[in-house]
């Protein structure tokens, strides 16, 4: 006779690491078909587009189509090239600042950008396996925000990467161009050294965006509490300097004040967060 099933808020040290296990097998698995997509869409149909079947052109939309990838270079490197017209005055057509010197270099950037852009289209998904991992040893009524959790934490990280593509990175590259612009200096970048920027600067915008997210959880778990967090707001605004000076990328101190100041904004927007995530106690 089968045992019955171990009720998954009283689950053994070994359940839940094996719920991780496959957890995180599920995250790889929806990671590896979304980057199927991100790298190989439209999979060749635009060499077959003028195919006809039963008398129609089922892949005519895809005609003259590049893979995906390329069309995701062509995004990554625009904040950068707008940068860069705005201080030499060219147009960005004109511009052809990346090289490489490695054959093989093309090829594992390109991979490497269209894996970033799929970790990003299986955002929801990823957020929902988290979601059931933590589930068990949340309340019942707390259960029930499964759709509000996932679309909060996406668009949460999606926020904070679209921050980081339309205002960060610009302000970034413009100040690191600007020394070299007054220099006379050339550019001759590689594009995995520009990758390694791009993408380090989005995901951790994304991260930060999370900061919310986590307290709303700290608060939930009575682990911290908004009068704690506004008690120590100075101690945390060192923090966020010190972090934001160790980890900014570019090593400028104009874009360390800049994190700083996000993360100090994002830090008050979790006091708010804390304070309604806080349980409150039954009135006697």
């Amino acid at each position: 006779m089968a045992l019955p099933a171990t009720p998954p808020d009283k689950m053994s040290f070994w359940e839940h690491l094996s719920e991780l296990r496959m957890r995180i097998i599920r995250s790889l698995l929806i990671v590896i078909g979304a980057f199927a997509f991100t790298y190989g869409f439209p999979f060749g149909l635009q060499d077959i587009s003028g195919m006809q079947l039963f008398g129609v052109h089922p892949f005519y939309f895809f005609k003259g189509m590049p893979p995906f990838r390329f069309l995701l270079w062509t995004w990554a490197k625009k904040p950068f090239l707008e940068a860069m017209a705005h201080q030499t005055g060219k147009a960005i057509g004109d511009l052809q600042p990346f090289a490489f010197t490695n054959l093989a270099e093309p090829f594992f950037s390109l991979m490497r950008l269209s894996l970033w852009a799929s970790a990003l289209l299986a955002a929801p998904f990823l957020f929902y396996q988290v979601w059931a991992f933590i589930r068990p040893g949340l309340m019942p009524k707390e259960r029930r925000l499964v759709i509000p959790f996932v679309f909060i934490t996406t668009a949460c990280f999606l926020g904070g990467v679209s921050f980081a593509y339309l205002k960060a990175f610009g302000f970034l590259g413009d100040i690191l161009f600007q020394e070299a612009a007054a220099a006379g200096l050339r550019a001759n970048l590689h594009a995995s050294d520009y990758l390694d920027l791009f993408i380090y600067t989005t995901l951790l915008t994304g991260a930060m965006f999370e900061l919310p997210v986590l307290f709303y959880f700290l608060a939930r778990f009575r682990l911290v509490t908004a009068r704690w967090m506004l008690k120590y707001w100075r101690q945390a605004s060192a923090i966020i300097v010190i972090f934001s000076a160790l980890f900014t990328p570019g090593d400028v101190i104009l874009t360390a004040i800049f994190f700083s100041v996000v993360l100090l904004g994002l830090y008050f927007i979790s006091v708010v967060v804390a304070w309604i995530a806080e349980p409150r106690r039954p009135k006697e």
